[in-house]
């Protein structure tokens, strides 16, 4: 793992992927903190996005394989309760596979499997080799 990747997973509150199915399912654990919360103990509405939009993205890593990169051309996130600090976990699976489009749902549930929030994604699966050019480039 690069440490770029280590440094997001850091900042997400990552504890561990819980499983990858390659059919397209992934369920990955992470610890909310307080540093993630704004008034009254409330983690704020990004990190639940990025948790739900990680394990869409795992989900779609597992289906697709290493060569592919799961880019997102669309995230939609309907949030139905707080999540507080504590480990949640966040699950996704695929619904509708094409060529290079999909269709990913997810949802972030707390400790007692209570639902949290549920998302919806369009991904496209990109070449990881075009995708890591492209960013050296722009680095440079």
């Amino acid at each position: 793992m690069d440490a770029t990747v280590q440094d997001l997973n850091k900042t997400l509150g990552f504890v561990r992927r819980v499983s990858m199915d390659p059919e397209g399912r992934a369920v990955i654990e992470y610890e909310a903190g307080m540093h993630m919360c704004h008034s009254g103990g409330v983690v704020q509405g990004g990190f639940v996005t990025g948790w739900i939009d990680a394990a869409m993205a795992h989900a779609a890593m597992a289906m697709a394989g290493p060569d592919v990169t799961p880019m997102s051309l669309e995230l939609k996130v309907s949030f139905f309760a707080p999540a507080r600090p504590g480990r949640v976990i966040a699950e996704a699976w695929v619904e509708r596979r094409g060529k290079r489009t999909c269709f990913f749902e997810g949802r972030l549930l707390d400790g007692e499997g209570k639902v949290l929030a549920k998302a919806s994604s369009t991904l496209m699966l990109a070449a990881r080799d075009r995708v890591e050019a492209a960013a050296k480039a722009a680095a440079q």
